[in-house]
């Protein structure tokens, strides 16, 4: 059953994910729409920012370099990032287990293709606007224009606000399976979060597609060393570092 909270944190993060989401394409892209802002800011509106920061960091090294550029349309990982930590967020009740932000990331592998299949209908019905702002009367046109860019806007919001009502129900729904399963699955999945670093890594370095050592990348290694050995810094924190390096390095090695 259903509670009224739950009823409210899921419209309360469609809400704030919808304007969150507008940040991805549509107004401002101030880069909080990223999965490393995205994921801990839902996790302290829901109160387990520790959540929001793993699922963060994972899916902002899986997709750092997929961005909506030209006609290619990549799975949205503002949606999913957003999605996957309200869930654990709910599910774990504040303070969710390695073992549920495993399962909630492996939920975005389903929610991927259904956001791109709804970035696509956005985009033609956005063309549509423009076509029809610009076919109206001439003095009219920038008085169109405006009005097609709001419209735009309120149809980018109604697409992550509806995706969200569906995405985070149906993973809680499925966070309830996920609980009556054999343990040996709930320990998979913990390992699974543990190792997901390490691909996420990999795609990064595959990206960067250079021929010598990235020095963003190396620095990381080299200050997350240090501090395992010299302060006794937790795995998460090292694991941070190297992420936030490796992220330097894609958006800014070709610069």
């Amino acid at each position: 059953m259903v509670d009224l909270q739950t009823v409210v944190h899921v419209l309360l993060i469609a809400v704030i994910g919808g304007v969150v989401g507008l940040d991805r394409t549509a107004v401002g892209q101030f880069m909080i729409s990223q999965p490393i802002v995205a994921g801990p800011l839902t996790g302290w509106l829901l109160g387990d920012v520790n959540a929001g920061f793993v699922i963060g960091a994972v899916l902002e090294l899986i997709w750092v370099m997929d961005m909506p550029v030209g006609n290619f349309v990549p799975a949205d990982s503002t949606v999913a990032a957003v999605s996957a930590t309200a869930i654990a967020a709910l599910a774990g009740q504040g303070n969710a287990p390695l073992s549920v932000v495993g399962f909630s990331i492996f939920l975005t592998v389903f929610m991927a293709p259904l956001t791109m299949v709804a970035d696509g209908i956005l985009r033609k019905r956005n063309e549509r606007l423009a076509e029809l702002a610009a076919a109206g009367e001439a003095e009219k046109a920038d008085r169109n224009l405006e009005r097609a860019h709001r419209a735009g806007l309120v149809a980018f919001f109604l697409k992550y606000f509806v995706l969200y009502l569906l995405f985070v129900p149906a993973g809680l729904a499925g966070m309830h399976l996920f609980f009556r399963m054999p343990g040996q699955f709930h320990n998979a999945m913990a390992l699974f979060v543990k190792l997901l670093p390490l691909l996420g890594a990999a795609s990064v370095a595959c990206k960067l597609s250079v021929s010598t050592v990235d020095r963003f990348l190396l620095a990381g290694f080299l200050i997350a060393a240090v501090s395992a050995l010299a302060f006794g810094v937790s795995m998460l924190v090292i694991t941070l570092m190297v992420i936030s390096a490796g992220w330097v390095g894609v958006r800014y090695s070709d610069r």
